[in-house]
């Protein structure tokens, strides 16, 4: 019988129970009732039950979950809120740790960072952003110790390229077996191009948005552009159920709500690349386009997530930053008391006073193991801890993202994507990781399918400097913000 996962009631009323404890609500009344009721205490990881629920407990998981979520002002004000800081282009962007002040819209050399050379960094970005996620593909939902001893079993570490099945004992390969959904396309053996990946999907969809709504766009034309051009089946977590949400006519921003546990996963910020990308040198521009995407489906750290990946990636853009004070940058327009800074911050630190990056990631998983392994703070602090301890370097950056585990795909993207800008040129990315791309990737997305790097950085480019598009119509208008 087929099992629909991310979206049943009885498994997302687990998660629930956990996120909504992150946010400091007791649910232990609610959660009494549930398992009086034999429901499972447990959140599935991989998004469904192993048995179906009978329904009369899915019917009560639904009621739960109405119940958790609240309809009233009263109940409205559990969700941790929304707090959008220096994200206003007015609003003067402060460097931190004694470097000089970020300038938002400048590069730093009084050139403009949408310059004759943006096309080849975005190019190099591009790349390297397919590069970290394949890398990452063959181990997604693996745990730690299996990654370590698959890559170990091959002398592939410390992890300095392609996975590869080839001298993998079999024993080993029956306890810790490959990503099945993925190995096929992923393993060196097997690499023929980018296969398709909701991590670069999403980047397709905003190049999509860009052309159609300017960067003025709102959060319904996100919405709209979603319903017109992404499978459903190609969406996952929170996306799935905002995109459920949206077909059963609940607008945003409450698509990021209603029966939605997933609001603090990596999913917004992972869609966050080319908002960063076509704001070159400006993180606040960057971050406030970022926030308007994320709140289709994400809350709180959930949006933090893509803020900060949006302003670290705008900076890393203007050619005149190092990973270092692009992280800064990100840092800038997140409030610096949330979860999601704290973790990024806790990263760095750990990155700067170890040498060994397993002792880093060691200590990453013993501070966040009880996270969702997709959830966005212990991935983002790994994220920000793999790009310091990596100095800028390529290899290095989506290597130690994917080393350490959790969502190593989208880790491994993001690195990419950031170690790709900094090195200025495609054909300064070691030649092992972009050959097997071969120049085009698969996906489902618009008329993209079979679309080189190439093309995609060059339509990249064009929509850093485009107006925003005439359509003779007035634009929708977006709902109230959290």
């Amino acid at each position: 019988m087929m099992r629909l996962t991310w979206l049943q009631p009885e498994d997302l009323l687990p998660h629930e129970f956990r996120q909504a404890e992150e946010e400091g609500r007791d649910v232990s009344s609610v959660r009494a009732r549930w398992l009086a009721a034999g429901g499972c205490p447990c959140p599935p990881p991989s998004g469904a039950s192993p048995h179906r629920a009978s329904p009369e407990l899915r019917a009560l998981a639904e009621s739960l979950l109405t119940e958790l979520e609240g309809l009233t002002d009263e109940a409205e004000r559990h969700f941790e809120p929304v707090r959008r800081l220096r994200t206003r282009r007015e609003a003067p962007i402060s460097g931190v740790q004694g470097r000089q002040p970020l300038v938002a819209g400048r590069g730093g050399t009084g050139e403009s960072p949408a310059g004759p050379t943006h096309p080849a960094r975005l190019h190099a970005a591009w790349l390297g952003r397919a590069a970290g996620c394949l890398l990452g593909k063959p181990v997604e939902k693996l745990p730690l110790e299996a990654i370590r001893a698959l890559a170990k079993s091959t002398g592939n570490w410390p992890l300095h390229t392609w996975f590869t099945a080839r001298g993998v004992p079999p024993g080993l390969r029956d306890t810790y077996p490959w990503n099945k959904r993925s190995a096929r396309t992923s393993l060196a053996e097997n690499i023929n191009g980018m296969p398709e990946d909701d991590d670069l999907n999403y980047p397709l969809l905003n190049l999509l948005l860009l052309q159609r709504h300017g960067k003025k766009f709102t959060t319904h034309d996100v919405a709209t552009t979603w319903l017109e051009e992404l499978p459903a089946a190609r969406t996952f977590t929170a996306e799935r159920v905002a995109y459920r949400n949206l077909l059963n006519g609940i607008p945003p921003p409450r698509t990021a709500r209603h029966h939605n546990p997933f609001r603090e996963w990596i999913g917004a910020l992972i869609r966050a690349d080319v908002h960063g990308w076509t704001n070159p040198g400006d993180p606040a521009a960057a971050a406030e386009q970022a926030y308007r995407d994320a709140c289709l489906t994400h809350t709180a750290n959930g949006v933090y997530g893509a803020m900060f990946a949006a302003a670290t990636i705008a900076r890393a853009a203007s050619g005149t930053a190092d990973v270092h004070e692009s992280l800064a940058a990100g840092l800038t327009v997140v409030p610096e008391d949330s979860r999601l800074a704290r973790a990024v911050r806790h990263g760095i630190q750990l990155a700067e006073k170890h040498r060994d990056f397993d002792d880093v990631v060691d200590q990453l998983h013993a501070t966040y193991g009880t996270y969702h392994w997709v959830h966005v703070v212990p991935n983002a602090a790994l994220l920000a801890a793999a790009l310091t301890h990596a100095d800028g370097d390529f290899t290095a950056s989506i290597t130690r993202a994917v080393s350490g585990g959790w969502d190593t795909d989208s880790n491994g993207a993001t690195a990419g994507s950031v170690a790709g800008l900094l090195s200025g040129d495609p054909n300064a990315l070691p030649e092992r990781w972009t050959a097997p791309l071969r120049n085009r990737l698969a996906t489902s997305v618009g008329g993209f399918h079979g679309t080189g790097f190439d093309t995609l950085a060059a339509l990249t480019a064009r929509l850093t400097t485009e107006p925003a598009p005439q359509t003779g119509e007035p634009a929708p208008q977006e709902a109230p913000r959290p």
